[in-house]
């Protein structure tokens, strides 16, 4: 690596290991256990996605950490991430985005939810971030007893997420859906998409649970006498066919054959007859294609279930100049989308094309899964290049950035998937293409 993204790589680490605690926090008000922020804006609150990314980037750092206690402190902290939404799901199963405490009683979402309204639930890294933090410690024996609680999880997202005639997830609206204005999403009615974000995510949720009840050796027979509200899902055999049967839905409705690209999908597909009209052949397909491409088009490499062929195609989509490919990484909507917008935004925060730290990493580790190792490089020396000249600037990090000059837009002093550069760098190393 040359020596000015070795520079980039040790700024990015100084920062993170000085500031590092300021994430962790401690109990407060009726988040019971210890959890992971992502810093800036964003303190005091657990989120589900941005925690399993925190966790995610945190736990390879441990061993570097001068401070060995910061080990420990971290496992603890990634434990209460999960034990924390857990503690707040409702009976029928639902698991709220976010839980922040303010001035009411419990979870916003889980009061609005009790109320009757329709909203979205916790994306689905509950049980990646189980395994994730699992794996690592080599032990499973800390979420044992939890298994009927998950398995109303998957439940809840069944009943109320689960469009059945194409066999795909969909968003309930586009409240807190991780890329908040991502078009194909945001602004649409109800129900009406079914998101190439949410669905590949969901593939690998379903092989989690699965590895989950695997570790635990919790059998068919044993998960149903625990949980009366086991609707369609028991044992892993049946979670990993759930996967299979996803992922085979995936390529049929998603996989754009002559854009070569993966796309978010509407499922608001019916025949609307009226009076003697619409009485011969009638919509016999099911559901039709949003053509905006997206970073969140590249996450089947990332999952590991698109082709070879696919994935060669997809390849092409990175390197061109007029769509994702820039100096920083990967724009997060086409540069050619008539949304692309490089605005300043909070709620929703913009996804119309600046770079966030956690798309690139999705994009890089797509690449070295289907082994596109200089692509994969480049994306990290892009990364390292864009926090490491942030730092020298402003000395901090921000949560998204213009692709074309790499300022920052908004939110200096996020952490969270940011730390992920060093990700890029180690998983480089482990093929030899990084010295240290």
């Amino acid at each position: 690596m040359e020596k000015k993204y070795q520079e980039y790589e040790k700024l990015v680490y100084d920062y993170i290991e000085k500031n590092v605690r300021n994430v962790l926090k401690m109990p407060v008000s009726f988040i019971r256990y210890p959890f992971i922020d992502p810093g800036a804006g964003y303190k005091g609150n657990v989120w589900d996605w941005d925690t399993f990314w925190s966790v995610y980037g945190l736990l390879p750092l441990t061993e570097r950490f001068a401070d060995k206690s910061l080990k420990a402190q971290i496992i603890e902290h990634a434990k209460g991430n999960v034990y924390n939404f857990l503690d707040h799901q409702l009976e029928d199963g639902y698991i709220p985005m976010m839980i922040e405490v303010k001035k009411w009683p419990e979870p916003y979402l889980n009061m609005k939810h009790k109320e009757g309204v329709r909203m979205n639930m916790h994306k689905p890294f509950l049980c990646q971030q189980i395994c994730l933090i699992s794996d690592f410690i080599e032990d499973y024996s800390w979420i044992a007893g939890k298994e009927k609680q998950l398995q109303k999880y998957f439940v809840r997202y069944k009943e109320d997420y689960f469009n059945e005639n194409c066999g795909l997830y969909v968003w309930c609206d586009d409240i807190m859906i991780g890329m908040d204005n991502d078009p194909a999403s945001f602004g649409r009615p109800k129900y009406s998409t079914a998101n190439i974000f949410l669905n590949s995510f969901m593939v690998r949720e379903l092989k989690s649970m699965a590895k989950i009840l695997e570790k635990l050796g919790r059998d068919d027979r044993n998960v149903k006498e625990d949980c009366e509200d086991a609707v369609t899902i028991g044992a892993a055999e049946e979670y990993l066919r759930a996967a299979e049967n996803l992922v085979s839905c995936i390529q049929e409705e998603m996989y754009d054959k002559r854009d070569q690209f993966f796309y978010s999908v509407d499922v608001d597909i019916c025949t609307r007859k009226y009076d003697w009209f619409h009485k011969g052949l009638g919509v016999f397909w099911k559901t039709l294609p949003i053509k905006i491409r997206t970073w969140s088009g590249f996450l089947p490499m990332w999952e590991g279930f698109a082709t070879k062929e696919q994935a060669a195609e997809l390849v092409k989509h990175y390197h061109d100049e007029n769509t994702f490919h820039c100096d920083f990484g990967v724009t997060t909507l086409a540069k050619d989308e008539k949304m692309f917008d490089l605005s300043e935004t909070n709620n929703p925060s913009n996804w119309l094309g600046p770079i966030w730290l956690v798309a690139n990493y999705a994009v890089f580790r797509a690449m070295l899964n289907y082994g596109y190792v200089q692509e994969a490089e480049e994306i990290c020396q892009n990364s390292l290049k864009l926090l490491g000249e942030d730092l020298k600037r402003s000395g901090s990090m921000h949560e998204y950035y213009n692709p074309f000059t790499g300022e920052p837009v908004m939110n200096g002093g996020f952490i969270n998937w940011n730390i992920l550069v060093l990700n890029m760098v180690q998983e480089l190393r482990e093929l030899q293409n990084f010295p240290a």
